[in-house]
């Protein structure tokens, strides 16, 4: 669920996202010790040295022409997977659906899916959903999500619970939504696995709901759920009464989460390896981490980027492109008193390099 903290409901036209799901940093401000990054601190104190052996980190390079890191929810990266329309594919539909033949595939699927067959009812709001050979028609999408949800197929579950939870495209209803993700998530969805915790911290507001919602963290994350492992890693570094805090083992967990892509793991990430959180100090994978998700848009990145290069820590000093970071992030909304002194110590000619590097960054 990446560029992701902040918003319990996201939007994103997608096959897997065609209706909103949750995500962790919205129920994790609710929680009595807070247990999301901000903008400009690492995402905790930092604890004493760790006496753990060092963890590779996995960093990417550190040259600053690399391609912006896709969310796993970018459908360009999915593979169609049938069994995710039933037990079984939707046989003639479904081999027009994965040809791109999609009005075929829409005519195939619609009086399948009015007598009852679950598959061609999922594959049809997804179409629906994503306007693949008809009209984009998210209430309709939401009908067919919905009557496949009762037939018990998880991935319906899952979307219809979050169709449930927004209430625009069918009537709101938390409690049916709830039932519904936790019946998608015993089936193993790992997104609804993640949601349902979520869902559980809601409740619960601080330590118990956390200490609820951890199981199924723990499951999505051992899916590859990149969402379900940074969630893990943010328990583990703040810990709780009945959940040992643990910062080696939350570190292996930011980089699982960082080397899917996810922009805010890989901002924690390059904090931590900076700062030695979780184990040793490792400065230039630290700078990776934070090149690459700054290279990605996250603001936040983009102005701890620019102290990085502005102090030489991880890479060799260079003031004009300390500047020129810190330039997109300012003109994304950011402001900080630091940098903006270090800004008033340049000389014009410094600064208008610098502003001819962040056009060329952005």
């Amino acid at each position: 669920m990446a560029a992701r903290p902040g918003k319990l409901l996201s939007n994103v036209a997608a096959l897997l996202t065609a209706f909103p799901v949750l995500t962790f940093a919205a129920f994790a401000q609710t929680a009595e010790a807070p247990i999301t990054s901000e903008p400009a601190k690492p995402a905790i104190a930092p604890p004493a040295p760790a006496a753990s052996a060092p963890v590779s980190s996995g960093a990417p390079g550190t040259t600053a022409k690399q391609d912006k890191p896709r969310s796993p929810d970018d459908p360009a990266l999915e593979t169609i997977n049938p069994t995710r329309f039933g037990k079984a594919p939707a046989d003639e539909a479904f081999g027009a659906y994965q040809r791109g033949l999609y009005k075929t595939a829409y005519n195939l699927a619609l009086p399948r899916a009015e007598s009852g067959d679950p598959a061609a009812q999922v594959l049809l709001a997804e179409m629906l959903a994503r306007g693949l050979g008809i009209p984009v028609n998210m209430a309709e999408s939401a009908k067919w999500y919905g009557k496949a949800a009762e037939q018990g197929v998880p991935e319906a579950q899952f979307r219809y619970a979050a169709i449930l939870l927004q209430g625009r495209y069918a009537p709101k209803d938390v409690k049916r939504a709830k039932e519904l993700t936790k019946a998608a998530a015993d089936a193993g969805n790992a997104a609804a696995q993640f949601n349902y915790g979520q869902i559980l911290m809601q409740e619960r507001p601080g330590a118990p709901g956390i200490e609820n919602a951890y199981p199924w963290f723990q499951k999505a994350a051992a899916q590859g759920l990149p969402d379900g492992e940074y969630a893990v890693s943010q328990v583990l570094a703040n810990g709780t009464p009945a959940i040992p805090r643990d910062m080696a083992k939350a570190r292996l967990y930011l980089i699982k989460a960082a080397t899917k892509g996810y922009d805010t793991a890989q901002l924690d990430l390059g904090s931590w390896l900076v700062a030695g959180l979780g184990g040793p100090h490792e400065y230039k994978s630290g700078f990776g981490w934070m090149l690459r998700a700054a290279t990605g848009g996250n603001v936040a990145a983009q102005a701890r980027l620019a102290k990085l290069y502005r102090d030489g820590i991880g890479v060799e000093g260079d003031s004009i492109k300390a500047a020129a970071w810190y330039i997109v992030a300012k003109r994304a909304g950011l402001t900080d008193p630091d940098l903006d002194s270090f800004m008033d110590g340049l000389d014009d000619d410094q600064k208008q390099a610098a502003i001819t590097e962040a056009n060329k960054l952005q």
